[in-house]
């Protein structure tokens, strides 16, 4: 049955094989030694001795059938048959014992005698049908055929039980069983490689079978090495708990396509087509066919290698689908609820915690989505916020179009991986600047966020990106409802102050009619003429302006009146009408012919409550200092002073919020507020920059091309009447 042209005791100093398979009988003799010694103290014990004892009877047979005049086959194969039933019963029970609390048939003991009972039926088909078929002549070449076909399908099923134990177990399981995983691999492995060319021709090949013993003996070392670290682990920790999953699992998309069981499909395919297509071109052809073949295999081979792209996406393949996750979803995701919804109610703060703890990173900085298409700094925990300000359009487009995380590293190192992606100089600049990590909500970028590197330095795999772009989700979801509930308190507030409007437009109405009394009454009764003339004077202008406020609150918003100006003579006239408070501002102008063109008036109550603002902060003694610059088409205004200045919190979160005021019942919290609001409405922007305890500085940046939207449409009707 084996075909072999086995030599007998004639020549046995020449045999190989009574050497290979001596090795082995005594490599496992010492085995059944040391499985009898650590019986007690190893997870399946007596299973273990008995197949390392049916081993080391194997290569006992195959070495006393080496040894005489007619070589035992029938004794060498039913060894064999009982040696390998035995390590394959070993391995489910282990199995079985990794995934207890399932409701697996192997976890019960209904599978013991399904076992017994399939190893009974080929026990019989081997050593009673396939004999029998061997002498009738026609049905020969398939009964050898059959025969070698159950051995190789005994091999694949201990590989794929191997996968399965590997698989299944975890960390501190596999410190103890992974040298038995590789040795038994090895052992089935061999035997594949045997029986599959084998039955490609017809007969077992004599040097692969003389060095199987060597082989067989290697695996005893590597399942040695595992009853010795079994000894010294006695523990129980190799159960395999509902606390503590398996490490490892297949993907349920793949349960029944093992990587073993396609590896094999395709290693017999490949090698049947090969044989085939040698053995039918035959001569010479062969040869070459054989040369052209692997020169081929070798091109395509050295394709995939050489290719990232195709490298990338098998490595990803293999990780979602025959590697366990790297994170306890559940737990992570009820820590990143956990954090989100902590008391702190800063949820910015809160939002760039929790996606800075599943990448673990120590640090990070948050940029919202603000008005008019602008992302504006909203939070930096533990780490400090930038110095400067930063175009963030570019990269935004980027992120909303790819919705990709970016590594600053990876990006600096093979920018060719982001495409056009145009990269902020002060943002990579930042110190341990390491993810911009994008806040998608809907087709809407509402945020970005900057991880700071960890000290632990780590690369990113497709599992951690997978995680961070679903938290960034999440998270951008978290952030609109914050910015929504803002948005929604303002507009009561707006609300409650319009009301409050009501009620002052009814008192300034009593006023002004007291007012109006006295001005009549002044001017019957008269004593003093001048001083009666300066007081009708100063009354009637109060009412006139009372007038006008009172308009404008009926009215709700405040009337245009466009103009072109020097802002030069605008600052003039504003430091002179701020003197008669201390410190006196003064005026230093460094470019007197920058103009704008817009409400002359509203423009002058901007710088005016900036300065008077500077002056409240600073004392007496102090100094508010005004430049006038000029930039490329634009007008720059500097407000400085050195009082008591503002920490980087009171800033970011509460100088350009409405009714939000430092000064009590004195201040309504508006002034700075509008004054931003209407210079960026002119397209452009107030910054500040500010320390406690050594000052405030106000930077006022104004297009010269600015126009109001009355400004606008009249200029196009004098264009237009041209």
């Amino acid at each position: 049955m084996l075909s072999l042209d086995l030599e007998p005791q004639a020549s046995i100093i020449g045999n190989i094989g009574i050497y290979s398979y001596g090795t082995a009988m005594l490599a496992y003799a010492m085995l059944v030694i040391l499985a009898f010694i650590t019986r007690r103290t190893t997870p399946m014990g007596m299973p273990l001795l008995a197949a390392s004892s049916l081993t080391t009877l194997w290569a006992s047979a195959v070495t006393l059938s080496l040894l005489l005049t007619e070589p035992k086959f029938e004794l060498v194969r039913l060894t064999e048959a009982a040696r390998n039933a035995a390590w394959l019963f070993v391995l489910f029970k282990f199995i079985g014992q990794r995934i207890q609390g399932t409701d697996h048939i192997l976890t019960t003991s209904r599978w013991v005698l399904w076992f017994f009972a399939c190893t009974a039926i080929i026990f019989c088909f081997l050593f009673g049908a396939v004999p029998l078929a061997e002498d009738i002549p026609i049905l020969s070449s398939a009964a050898r055929k059959a025969s070698f076909s159950i051995w190789l399908a005994v091999s694949i099923l201990g590989l794929l039980l191997l996968e399965q134990l590997f698989r299944n177990s975890n960390e501190h399981e596999l410190w103890a069983c992974k040298h038995l995983c590789v040795g038994l691999g090895l052992f089935f492995t061999y035997d594949f490689f045997m029986y599959a060319q084998a039955l490609l021709f017809q007969q077992l090949d004599k040097e692969v079978w003389q060095a199987r013993g060597f082989a067989t003996t290697m695996a005893a070392i590597l399942i040695a090495t595992s009853l010795s670290r079994w000894e010294h682990d006695k523990s129980p920790d190799y159960v395999t708990s509902d606390d503590e999953p398996g490490g490892l699992y297949l993907s349920r998309h793949v349960a029944f396509h093992s990587l073993t069981l396609m590896a094999a499909g395709i290693y017999l395919i490949t090698m049947a087509l090969a044989a085939y297509f040698i053995s039918y071109l035959g001569g010479t052809w062969g040869g070459v066919f054989q040369i052209v073949f692997l020169c081929g295999a070798g091109m395509i081979l050295a394709v995939l290698l050489f290719s990232g792209r195709i490298r990338a996406r098998m490595r990803v393949w293999l990780s979602k689908n025959f590697f366990s996750y790297k994170y306890d979803y559940r737990l992570e995701w009820l820590e990143f609820t956990r954090i989100l919804a902590s008391e702190n109610m800063d949820v910015p703060e809160n939002i760039t915690r929790a996606v800075a703890n599943l990448a673990q990173s120590p640090a990070g900085i948050l940029w919202s989505l603000g008005d008019e298409g602008r992302f504006d700094l909203d939070a930096n925990w533990q780490m400090p916020a930038p110095q400067n300000a930063m175009e963030l359009s570019p990269i935004a487009g980027w992120l909303r179009e790819n919705e990709w995380i970016i590594d600053i590293d990876e990006w600096k190192l093979e920018p060719d991986l982001y495409g056009n992606l145009r990269m902020p100089r002060e943002l990579a600049e930042i110190p341990g600047a390491w993810l911009v990590i994008p806040l998608i909500f809907g087709e809407r970028l509402q945020g970005m966020l900057l991880l700071r590197r960890a000290d632990q330095a780590r690369d990113l795999n497709w599992e951690d990106r997978d995680l961070l772009k679903v938290a960034g989700k999440q998270a951008a979801i978290h952030l609109a409802q914050h910015q929504a509930d803002q948005a929604l308190a303002q507009s009561r507030q707006f609300e409650a102050f319009n009301r409050l409007s009501a009620y002052v437009i009814h008192d300034l109405k009593n006023i002004l009619a007291q007012l109006s009394l006295v001005v009549a009454n002044a001017q019957k009764h008269k004593q003093n003429p001048d001083f009666i003339d300066d007081m009708v004077d100063t009354v009637s202008n109060t009412v006139n302006r009372m007038n006008s406020l009172m308009a404008q609150l009926r009215e709700g918003n405040m009337p245009q009146k466009p103009g072109a100006f020097s802002v030069k003579q605008l600052l003039t006239a504003v430091v002179k009408d701020s003197e008669h408070r201390l410190p006196s501002p003064k005026l230093e102008v460094e470019c007197d012919k920058a103009t704008l063109e817009c409400d002359r008036e509203r423009l002058h109550s901007v710088f005016e409550h900036l300065i008077q603002n500077a002056q409240e902060a600073t004392d007496d003694s102090g100094y508010v200092t005004v430049r006038v610059k000029g930039t490329e088409g634009a007008a720059l205004i500097e407000i400085e002073d050195n009082g008591v200045g503002m920490n980087e919190q009171f800033l970011r979160k509460r100088l350009f919020r409405p009714f939000d005021s430092t000064k009590g019942l004195t201040g309504m919290g508006i002034g700075v507020f509008e004054s931003r609001d209407f210079v960026r409405s002119l397209g452009g922007d107030i910054e500040v920059t500010s320390k406690p305890g050594e000052g405030t500085l106000f930077k006022v940046n104004i297009p010269c091309s600015a126009r109001t939207p009355e400004a606008t449409a009249k200029a196009s009707l004098e264009e237009n009447l041209s």
